[in-house]
Order: structure tokens, then C-alpha cells, then sequence
């Protein structure tokens, strides 16, 4: 096993960053094991959506109901939440080699139990096990594309692994949807057996640690941050489906988040080994970042989630043609991430981060002009700027957020960005589908009490549906289909128009965090 210099290990232990502009982890494979930690991201980052597409599928094979299908992905994102303050520690504790190798076979392993799955218990216990492995996943990756870096290059690193954080939830539902129609809907799992196992064993052969340290474990702080992560991500992936706080179980779900939160922030205050250090939580630079991130959630992971079937129920689009529309948001991400690296080392980052949440915004104003009977340049325009937009936001984010934190709290602070943007990613679906759903249902009672005998000319719907017996019956279903899609069509505009709120205001918040060390250069002493 390759090991980290000297030099770097006592940097690290001391909670400084090396003088030189050289890696915390030297390699003399450094591109081989970069691509090897990009193949694991694109299963972990693909995972987030793909599945989502082929629970139809599932439903039928696997015998289940609409409702407890649901726990295919519910599953996922709650073991995952479960574990993932854990990934310091267990980094700390079992090398940082080991923990990302393990969770890497792991997840190869449990997609393919959940591929050959028979049965809905089945399928959820593994899948329970394939968000614990990619709970690990995220943050180790993004701290190897640190550590295996120089801090003149972490940049450009970050702008490789950003393209698949950003790309994966958007082309997921195609690849899903697409595997699904040719193939069958066990390839969304087994796809990512012939891309982990090459990376497996590079991984295996040329991998670096970090020097193991036997830190202390904070059980009952974990515990209780734990369960208020559970039971927050179940109220934001559960609330709609319960009609939010009219059910008992939402109202418990809250309260259990809250107490259980508080007790996390007390107990933190005045342990002696907390979860996560006070120099790291004080960290104006890296909370802003966090915040950036949670946003950035909403905007990508969120949207990626809910345009496909905008695309498809409200427009009738295919699922390729779908795909091809959501390939332009990438295309701009992209673009802007090739380009961002040597904008950074001439211009402040904060303005970076500034003009990619206004282009963001511009792209949703974009799409509140959208109509039902337009052509799809509009949405490839919208689609496009966005992408530039969001490829401006994430490696910025990512480099002010860490510029002055120490190697040592990279870890730590991977996996609070992590949960970051997942928790962005959750608040955000959670929030456009309530919104849908209420707005559909007030849009199509105002369009269907104007479909009356005074707003059609000579013809009374109800009366001519009533002599026209069964045929009457399909035709008035046909209205009601063309009322509903009309609907849906206005809530999505609701939701456009929102989203460019929320964009345009955190917009110059950026300037409220203290300008970063240019890239390269080595940490002042003290922080």
C-alpha cells in the first residue's frame, strides 16, 4: 500500500498544509487513480436518479404496491443519511485507503444483489446497504481529489470531479429510462458492475492513506444528529405523500428532528471530542459554502429530478427525446467548468459564484415564458444557460469553502458538503412537488369551472357528453386530460417563477465571505 510522505503526514497531523506547492498524497499515478475515483463517482452520482425512472418496472416484477415501491428509494437516501456524519471518523480510524475501498465494493456488490433482487424486502435491504456504501463514496472521493492534488491543481481537479456531481443526477433518468426500455430494469443496477470493477483494482493497486489516527468517537452526539437526520429526511421524502403536518407521523417526524438537533448542538458545545470540530463549524468561509451548497442542491439535484417528467407528461415527449432536452444543462456545465479554473487564478471567485447564481436565475425567468405549444429551442436556450450558470457555482463554492481549512478537517468537511447538497437536493424536490401538487389541483378547479356553456359557443360540455352515452364519456375524459395537462403546465410555472427568487436573492450573498488565498499559494499559519 502507498503511503503519504513524511512531510505530509506531519503536516496534516498538526492541522497545517505543507509549505510546497506538492499533493498530501504523492503519486506517480495520480491520473490513473484520479480516473479511477471519477468511475466510482459516476456509479455513486448516477445512482441518485437513475433508479427513479424503472420503479414502474419494479413495482410489477417485484409484486409491490404504489405506495411501499416508494421504499426502493426511500431506503437509499435514509441509510445513507444514517452513516454518513461517521465518514471522518471511520476515515481516521481505518485509513482513508481502506474506508473509500471498502464502500467502493461494496456498492459494486450490493447493485448487483439489488439487481438480482426477487422480492421488495429484498430489494430494500440491499438497497439499504447500496446508500450506506455511497454515503462513504461521496466524501471520500471529493478528499482524494484533494489529497492527490497539489493545491495549484486542486482546482482543475475539482473541475473534473464537479462534471460528474453536476452531470449525474441530470443524465441519470435518461440512462435509467433508456436501459430500462432496451435492456430491463435490473441493468440500472448491474451498469455499475462493468465500470467498479476496473476502478476496484486500480484502486486496490495504487491507492495512498492518509496516516491513521485512533480519534475518539462522540457516540451519543452521532446518535442524536443521526436520528435528526432521519427523521428530517423522512418528513421532506414522506410529507407530501401524508399531506405534511394534517398526519400524526409528519408532526413526529418534525418534533424528533428538532429535539434530537438540539441535543446534537448542546451536548457538541461541551464535549471534550466532539463529531466535528469547533475551528472547523467556526469557519465563516466554509458554513457559506455549506449554505452555497445546499442551494446548489435544489437547483440541480431537484430540477434534475422533476423537468423529465414535465418533459414527458406535460409536453409527450420520449424518453430519448427527454434525454436529449436535459443534455444541454450539461453541455453548459461543462463549458464553464473547462473554463473556470483560469478565470480563478485572475478574478475573485466570489464573483464567479455571484455570476453563476444570476445565470441560474436568468435561465428560470426564461422558463416562466415557456408554453404549451412552443417548439423545444426554448427549452434547450434555458437549459444551456442554466448549465453555464451552475458549472460558475460548484468549484468555486467548493474552493472557497476549503481554502482556508486545514488538510486535516477535509475529511469532516467533504462530508458535511456532502450532506450538503443532498439535503439541498431533498428540500428541494420536496418543496417543487408540495408546490406542484397544490398548485395543480387550485389551477385545474379555476380552468374546469370555465369550461361551461358560456366560455364554449353553442356547445354545453355536460349536456352533449350526457346524449352521446359512452362516447360522451371518453370525450369528457379527454377534456379532462387536456384541463389536467393545462394544470400542470401553469404549477410548473409556479415553480419556475419561485426558483427565480430564491436564485436572484442568494445571489450576492457571496460577498459576505472573506476572499480566499489564491490557488497555489500556501495556507497562512493560524488557520
Amino acid at each position: 500500500m502507498s503511503a503519504s510522505t513524511p512531510a505530509a503526514d506531519a503536516a496534516a497531523s498538526a492541522g497545517e498544509q505543507p509549505a510546497q506547492d506538492v499533493p498530501l498524497l504523492p503519486s506517480r499515478n495520480t491520473g490513473l487513480l484520479m480516473g479511477a475515483v471519477m468511475a466510482v463517482s459516476v456509479m455513486q452520482f448516477l445512482d441518485l436518479t437513475i433508479a427513479n425512472v424503472a420503479l414502474p418496472n419494479m413495482r410489477a416484477a417485484l409484486g409491490a404496491t404504489p405506495e411501499s415501491i416508494s421504499w426502493v428509494v426511500t431506503s437509499y437516501i435514509i441509510a445513507g443519511v444514517l452513516v454518513l456524519p461517521l465518514t471522518g471518523w471511520l476515515s481516521d480510524r481505518i485509513g482513508s485507503r481502506n474506508l473509500f475501498i471498502g464502500a467502493s465494493l461494496m456498492f459494486v456488490l450490493s447493485s448487483m444483489l439489488c439487481g438480482a433482487a426477487t422480492s421488495l424486502t429484498e430489494m430494500v435491504l440491499f438497497r439499504a446497504l447500496q446508500g450506506i456504501a455511497s454515503a462513504f463514496i461521496g466524501p471520500m472521493s471529493q478528499t482524494a481529489m484533494f489529497d492527490l492534488n497539489a493545491p495549484s491543481r486542486q482546482a482543475r481537479a475539482m473541475s473534473i470531479w464537479g462534471l460528474v456531481v453536476m452531470i449525474g443526477p441530470i443524465s441519470g433518468p435518461f440512462i435509467g429510462g433508456f436501459l430500462t426500455d432496451n435492456l430491463n430494469w435490473r441493468w440500472v443496477f448491474f451498469v455499475n458492475v462493468p465500470i467498479g470493477i476496473p476502478a476496484l483494482a486500480i484502486l486496490w493497486w495504487r491507492m495512498p492513506s492518509r496516516m491513521i489516527t485512533r480519534r475518539q468517537l462522540d457516540i451519543f452526539g452521532a446518535a442524536m444528529l443521526a436520528l435528526g437526520l432521519v427523521g428530517l429526511q423522512l418528513l421532506l421524502d414522506r410529507g407530501n405523500q401524508n399531506d405534511w403536518f394534517d398526519s400524526t407521523e409528519s408532526v413526529v417526524e418534525i418534533l424528533v428532528a428538532i429535539c434530537a438537533f438540539w441535543i446534537f448542538a448542546v451536548h457538541t458545545r461541551d464535549v471534550a471530542h466532539p463529531l466535528f470540530q469547533g475551528a472547523m463549524v467556526r469557519n465563516r468561509n466554509f458554513i457559506g459554502g455549506l449554505a452555497f451548497m445546499v442551494i446548489l442542491g435544489v437547483a440541480n439535484v431537484a430540477l434534475s429530478s422533476v423537468l423529465p417528467t414535465m418533459y414527458q407528461s406535460v409536453y409527450g415527449y420520449s424518453v430519448m427525446t427527454t434525454g436529449m432536452l436535459m443534455a444541454p444543462r450539461g453541455i453548459g456545465v461543462m463549458v464553464t467548468m473547462a473554463i473556470t479554473n483560469r478565470i480563478m487564478r485572475q478574478a475573485d471567485v466570489r464573483y464567479l459564484i455571484t455570476a453563476g447564481y444570476l445565470l441560474a436565475a436568468g435561465s428560470m425567468w426564461l422558463m416562466t415564458t415557456w408554453s404549451l405549444d412552443m417548439d423545444s429551442h426554448l427549452i434547450v436556450v434555458s437549459a444551456f444557460i442554466q448549465g453555464l450558470g451552475l458549472g460558475f457555482i460548484f468549484v468555486p463554492v467548493n474552493m472557497i469553502a476549503f481554502s482556508t481549512l486545514a488538510p486535516n478537517f477535509r475529511t469532516d468537511g467533504t462530508t458535511l458538503m456532502t450532506l450538503a447538497r443532498n439535503l439541498g437536493g431533498s428540500f428541494g424536490i420536496s418543496a417543487i412537488v408540495t408546490t406542484l401538487s397544490r398548485n395543480l389541483q387550485i389551477s385545474h378547479a379555476d380552468i374546469a369551472a370555465n369550461v361551461t356553456s358560456y366560455s364554449v359557443p353553442a356547445v354545453d360540455p355536460s349536456l352533449v357528453a350526457g346524449q352521446l352515452g359512452p362516447y360522451g364519456d371518453a370525450a369528457m375524459a379527454m377534456l379532462n386530460g387536456e384541463v389536467t395537462r393545462q394544470a400542470a403546465f401553469i404549477a410548473y410555472l409556479d415553480n419556475f417563477f419561485m426558483l427565480f427568487w430564491v436564485l436572484l436573492s442568494i445571489a450576492p450573498l457571496a460577498f459576505f465571505l472573506k476572499r480566499p488565498r489564491p490557488i497555489g499559494s500556501p495556507m497562512p499559519p493560524g488557520e
